[in-house]
């Protein structure tokens, strides 16, 4: 099969079977990317989903178009953008038409309840799978528990916490880890 269609096939059945934004996609991307094509390891997958959760816009986006940069270049980075988003600009323009004449009834506003929870619980398994592969040792986990506390309790910009981290991040690794202060 053409590398192009691949690529926006494999994404495409991602946009489309993946509901909860990119987060929640995580599990579906893992399974299909790293596991199932072997496109990318579980360590890149991590890593494009940092970046991705760093750069403007939607993650699952950002996500698929670095690999589909990685996998064919520019034009496989367009491809598997392409790919992610089109189920779900199809998918909002139908529901967006009928939502707006059933909004009202109060089984889509109990179905919409139901939804939000199954998206929460999605939501926390990703956490969970992030923090069982990411966090490495006890200066990562300093690091998620401050960055938690802080979420919580500053109020800071995403981007101050990730910038931060950041350079939290570059500190341990050159001083805490070369030895001159012991672990």
């Amino acid at each position: 099969m053409n590398v192009y269609v691949e690529l926006f096939l494999s994404f495409a059945k991602i946009g489309i079977l993946t509901f909860g934004g990119g987060l929640a996609m995580l599990p579906m991307l893992k399974y299909e990317l790293v596991y199932k094509r072997e496109w990318v390891t579980e360590d890149e997958i991590l890593n494009y989903y940092a970046v991705g959760q760093c750069t403007p816009g939607v993650i699952a986006v950002n996500v698929a178009t670095f690999i589909g940069h990685k996998k064919a270049g520019i034009v496989g980075g367009i491809i598997g953008t392409l790919g992610m988003i089109t189920p779900s600009v199809i998918l909002i323009t139908i529901l967006a038409t009928i939502l707006t004449n059933i909004m009202d009834q109060p089984i889509v506003a109990s179905a919409l309840v139901g939804i939000r929870g199954v998206v929460c619980a999605l939501l926390i398994n990703t956490v969970y799978i992030l923090a069982k592969a990411s966090i490495e040792d006890i200066w990562c986990g300093i690091i998620f528990v401050i960055v938690i506390l802080a979420g919580f309790f500053l109020q800071l910009p995403s981007v101050a916490i990730v910038i931060i981290s950041g350079i939290l991040g570059v500190l341990i690794q050159k001083f805490l880890k070369k030895g001159e202060i012991n672990r």
